[in-house]
């Protein structure tokens, strides 16, 4: 679950920063959309490497539901009686992580249907991403989607951030509270990387 996170977590970073693009107008966004799609020409023909990220990504997604399906049950089978006193010991967000990956879960779907697809784009035009962007981010649905999945994410990941240091056996006594910190840093990047896109879109910024 731990590595798959730190895969997906990678993608994002990438993912966010290609998105920032869109504030540079309409030709450099769409001559990025038309690089991504030639990545490893000649070698790979056109968009071959996007359908193998898609492909590992999509694994990725499948393994971390099922890596937390089964640690779920786990820890329900490790302590099939509760305890007599509850004490919230959890953060809110390692309380909604379940909720969170589910909001994620039913987005990612979203937003392949909206920006790969173009099945749910009002006004898509095939090769022009920077048109459906705009279009998409237009609508109260489109911007509302985005945005409330964006505020999942920033939850997911200060948790799962600071979860996978665990896993992995970075955290320390001495090297927690910088754990902790860039984990909050990260997500509050992240998020308002990303949260910029439709904010701009919806205030007349980008258009």
């Amino acid at each position: 679950m731990a590595v798959t996170g730190v895969v997906m977590l990678l993608f994002l970073v990438s993912h966010m920063v290609g998105n920032l693009k869109v504030f540079f107008g309409p030709d450099e966004f769409n001559q990025y959309g038309a690089w991504l799609r030639t990545i490893g020409a000649p070698v790979l023909h056109r968009t071959w490497f996007l359908w193998i990220m898609r492909t590992g990504l999509t694994a990725c997604v499948v393994l971390h539901g099922v890596a937390a399906y089964q640690l779920r049950r786990r820890d329900r089978a490790a302590r099939p009686q509760g305890y007599a006193h509850r004490r919230r010991r959890a953060g809110y967000a390692t309380r909604t992580m379940r909720w969170g990956g589910v909001i994620l879960g039913l987005f990612i779907v979203w937003h392949i249907l909206d920006f790969t697809t173009l099945t749910v784009n009002p006004r898509a035009e095939r090769d022009h991403p920077y048109e459906n962007l705009v279009a998409s981010f237009s609508t109260w649905y489109g911007g509302g989607i985005y945005i409330v999945a964006m505020l999942a994410l920033c939850l997911h990941i200060h948790h799962g951030f600071w979860s996978a240091a665990q896993t992995l056996g970075a955290n320390s006594a001495r090297r927690n509270r910088t754990l902790k910190a860039t984990a909050l840093g990260l997500s509050a990047l992240l998020t308002v990387g990303f949260l910029s896109v439709p904010v701009a879109v919806l205030t007349g910024l980008v258009n």
